[in-house]
């Protein structure tokens, strides 16, 4: 575990206190000396990566300054993209015999929700933000939800999001796989079907301008239109979010393919059609 100096390390060795788990950057400190609080900071998983090869963990886990957030390397030291981790916890659920609503934000994998649904889950798209996904969890009796930013809701924690309950969920999923001689990276490589960018980042004057263009030159391509936050296109074999920031002056990209050629032809297009209005 990586505490990363933050209100995590309050309370991790008290709840896992066997030997089989370790725990770095467990002093809090509010200035961080460590690395940056944020664990979708590349920069600041290195340590966590050396530290489980190193040591050959069958996981790794990252918390945010604050501890509302957690994000996973696995035993290779391999960042685990949180949208992916919302499958795990619909495999643990779905081992209790529960099955219903999930709620993911509209940067979701489709790995993740083609998973969720074979499964049996109805998955539904909808706002990036906590203040968005805890009324939709409520709205819709949802089981759980997650987000891309590592934010994980359960419905058995008051429709609120918890980084320790899904740490828990997370280890529990582990521990079976290894039971039955399997790796994370093993699990993960049969859930990940698709080519994703990740969130690809603009400093762009003209955002409105740029979702607008874009919604404007793939309308008659796409077979469905999300317009909720920014906007998701989907077309039969990729799509595209875009989005602006709930916190910073960013635009925000994410493109998925079903092909590794499909992915970098679509790429460099959308960065030549955003970089016009940047």
């Amino acid at each position: 575990f990586d505490c990363s100096n933050g209100m995590s390390a309050l309370f991790l060795d008290k709840i896992f206190t066997s030997d089989n788990f370790n725990f770095i950057n467990s002093k809090i400190d509010g200035s961080f000396p460590s690395h940056s609080p944020n664990p979708l900071d590349e920069m600041a998983r290195e340590q966590l990566s050396s530290t489980v090869k190193k040591d050959s963990c069958d996981i790794g886990v990252i918390f945010d300054g604050d501890a509302d957030r957690v994000a996973f390397v696995d035993e290779n030291g391999q960042f685990i993209q949180p949208d992916y981790i919302i499958a795990l916890i619909g495999e643990y659920y779905k081992q209790k015999g529960l099955s219903g609503t999930v709620i993911c934000d509209i940067r979701t994998s489709k790995s993740t929700t083609d998973y969720l649904n074979s499964l049996g889950y109805d998955t539904q798209l909808w706002k990036v933000g906590h203040a968005f996904a805890k009324r939709k969890l409520r709205e819709k009796d949802a089981i759980f939800g997650g987000e891309l930013a590592g934010h994980y809701y359960f419905r058995d924690f008051f429709f609120c999001d918890s980084a320790i309950l899904a740490c828990l969920i997370v280890l529990n999923v582990v521990s079976d796989l290894k039971r039955k001689g399997k790796t994370i990276s093993q699990h993960m490589n049969e859930i990940i079907k698709y080519f994703n960018s990740g969130e690809i980042n603009f400093k762009c004057a003209k955002q409105d301008e740029a979702i607008a263009f874009m919604r404007e030159k793939y309308a008659e391509k796409a077979n469905v239109i999300y317009d909720f936050d920014g906007i998701r296109m989907e077309m039969k074999k990729w799509w595209f979010n875009i989005r602006k920031s709930n916190t910073e002056p960013l635009l925000r990209l994410i493109l998925e393919t079903e092909k590794k050629e499909c992915f970098d032809k679509h790429l460099a297009i959308l960065k030549e059609d955003i970089s016009k209005f940047c």
